[in-house]
């Protein structure tokens, strides 16, 4: 299956990324952007490239502080299926719930205003300033551009695919989820008056900009000295999808690879890559073809990876020997030469044994070794299958490092430092590996906020909303079983999906154990099959509480649950939720009373027993009648 629109939409976006509005025209020639797979459940296509702005400014921050706090949040959604990672923001007093693209070339976090004319349907109901007692709209001053009228300040964000955001900049208190140990805090943000293109289209709600620039979130937090200058992402790996993400420092583990990335090398994130070997070959690669331009970029919205033209087919003429093995095939979309081949298997973890590891050799001489689900994805229409997610970058010189290279890789932002560390490990399972240091909880009622202007100081602290979608769960009940329809849309027809495995799944994406997801029925429909799941508590306890019931309905009706790429996506059709019967006296006293029936009655048959045997003796001893005793006469009868 084809997928033009965001083929043409990323291929822009290296245009535009690396040229500037000016040259893009010229440069249609650059070979295209991969495509990005879009979640069948949608109605609408997803934005699916890393989007740059005209007017991205830079600004540097230090604080030398590294005792402060950090924001701990999710990422969801799976960097091929959807194009993106989202993680959840809450704006508001009371919060409102927002999913944002992560994306570290953008410097600016916007989502839809109620009132916006020109918005399309997103995941989450637009941002309603009126509902917010904590909203305020910037006024126009000398630093920002305003409106027509001279009343606000507005921004403007025009991207390379033909899309854009505009509205008005204002300020309101941002929370980062229950898993946060920082405190809401006041932030700038970008509310929608319009947007066009693929922004329109996408099922994300807007972008959470972590890029280098006065209005990113980053800087901001920073600025407030409520975090150190330095975040984190993990993406998920192959199959896996979700992810981790911390604004602020962590503690980082011993064997952590760093390289120095230059602020002043350009407004993007970008590291010393000098060189790279496969299978511990080193390739014969001039060290400065890494060197062009912006130089090697590393950036969390680009989906693939791209080399200059010299480092392209040096590297893929290694692997291609490394695996003469297995057989060439064309890829999932025929209007591209993608390099696939098939015979691997479907097991990620069997994949280096066919498939060599990358080395990427940085400056200081460490390195960071790549797994095959670092370089490769998965062929959509065969099982066995697996396509370069490396591409050559045409005749520009920038090496651009996208997500793929970092699935299952921890990759921290010291910004203070300037430095970018690499750690390999299982993004999904990041906190049981990973000591994040230890910061005393926000306090219960309010938060001082340090703001220049004469606003109020003292902000309720406010969390994320625990509302269940569309159903109420009645007050403190004991809930005996969780059951919910779910359609499923497969991806590969060919293949029936193997549904013990995807119970297995939604076990590890609902964090529950996998004794408690059993399957009641199925009914395939094509490519679709309706599923019938039932959650039972877990084996050492007799319910499920209320707080992890709300929750896992929540990550169920959002779309949380990342599922592997073969399976395509799912649409939450209908959920019950049925609590444990209150039992009468008689019920909870059941077993005691039956037991106590049953020995009455032994007790009652054996004394009757007894009593019935010395009956019987008696009458039997009576019938006999003691020596010369005198009987009567009996009659003969007659023969």
């Amino acid at each position: 299956m084809a997928y033009p629109w965001p083929i043409l939409a990323a291929f822009v976006f290296i245009i535009f990324d690396f040229h500037g509005v000016d040259s893009a025209a010229a440069d249609l020639d650059t070979p295209r952007m991969r495509p990005m797979i879009i979640p069948l459940h949608l109605s609408t296509p997803n934005i699916s490239a890393h989007r740059r702005s005209f007017n991205d400014d830079f600004n540097r921050r230090h604080l030398q502080n590294s005792d402060l706090p950090n924001a701990r949040m999710r990422l969801y959604d799976d960097l091929l299926t959807n194009g993106y990672y989202t993680t959840r923001l809450y704006i508001g007093s009371p919060p409102q719930e927002f999913a944002l693209i992560v994306d570290t070339g953008s410097t600016v976090t916007y989502v839809p205003c109620s009132n916006c004319e020109q918005c399309g349907k997103h995941q989450d109901p637009r941002f309603q300033p009126e509902l917010s007692n904590t909203y305020q709209a910037l006024k126009c001053n000398p630093g920002c551009n305003c409106d027509d009228d001279g009343k606000q300040c507005t921004y403007e964000r025009r991207y390379a695919e033909q899309s854009s955001s505009s509205g008005v900049l204002a300020e309101d208190v941002i929370s980062f989820g229950n898993e946060s140990q920082l405190a809401p805090q006041r932030a700038v943000f970008g509310c929608e008056n319009m947007e066009t293109g693929d922004l329109y289209s996408q099922r994300a709600d807007g972008i959470i900009g972590l890029g280098r620039g006065r209005l990113s979130i980053v800087d901001q937090l920073v600025e407030k000295s409520v975090i150190s200058d330095s975040f984190s992402l993990c993406y998920g790996g192959m199959d896996v999808g979700g992810g981790a993400m911390v604004l602020g420092g962590i503690s980082s583990p011993s064997d952590m690879v760093f390289t120095h990335s230059d602020p002043y090398r350009s407004p993007y994130y970008n590291i010393e890559l000098k060189g790279l070997r496969v299978a511990g070959k080193p390739l014969k690669i001039n060290p400065k073809v890494f060197d062009g331009r912006h130089g090697t970029v590393l950036d969390s919205g680009t989906t693939y990876a791209y080399l200059p033209e010299e480092a392209f087919i040096a590297l893929k003429d290694s692997i291609m020997k490394e695996i003469s093995v297995l057989r060439q095939i064309h890829g999932p979309d025929p209007n591209y030469n993608d390099i696939c081949f098939s015979g691997a298997g479907r097991v990620v973890s069997e994949l280096s044994k066919i498939f060599p590891t990358v080395d990427m050799v940085f400056g200081n001489g460490q390195s960071l070794t790549l797994s095959p689900e670092n370089y490769l994805f998965r062929h959509t229409k065969v099982s066995d299958a697996y396509c370069f997610g490396i591409f050559q970058n045409g005749k520009d010189p920038t090496t651009l490092l996208g997500g793929i290279i970092v699935r299952n890789t921890l990759v921290t932002y010291d910004r203070e430092n300037d430095k970018i560390g690499f750690w390999k490990t299982n993004c999904s399972e990041l906190w049981k590996g990973l000591q994040v240091p230890g910061a005393p909880a926000p306090a219960p009622n309010t938060v001082h906020m340090n703001n220049s202007s004469n606003r109020s100081q003292n902000v309720p602290l406010v969390q994320p909303p625990n509302g269940l979608p569309t159903k109420h769960i009645p007050g403190e009940v004991r809930i005996a079983i969780i059951t919910f329809d779910m359609l499923i849309v497969v991806n590969d027809t060919s293949t029936k999906p193997n549904l013990t495995e995807v119970a297995d799944v939604i076990a590890h994406e609902l964090e529950v154990d996998n004794l408690q997801v059993q399957m009641l029925n199925a009914t395939p429909k094509g490519n679709e099959y309706q599923v019938k799941w039932a959650l039972y508590p877990a084996a050492s306890t007799e319910y499920i509480s209320n707080s992890t019931a709300m929750s896992i309905l929540l990550r169920l009706k959002e779309h949380r649950l990342q599922f592997p790429e073969r399976y395509g996506n799912y649409q939450l059709v209908e959920w019950k939720v049925e609590p444990q019967r209150k039992l009468s006296w008689w019920q909870q006293h059941l077993v005691a009373v039956a037991i106590g029936i049953l020995v009455t009655v032994v007790i009652g048959l054996s004394s009757l027993g007894v009593w019935l045997v010395w009956r019987r003796r008696q009458q039997t001893l009576g019938t006999y009648e003691p020596v010369g005793g005198i009987v009567p006469e009996q009659e003969l009868q007659p023969l």
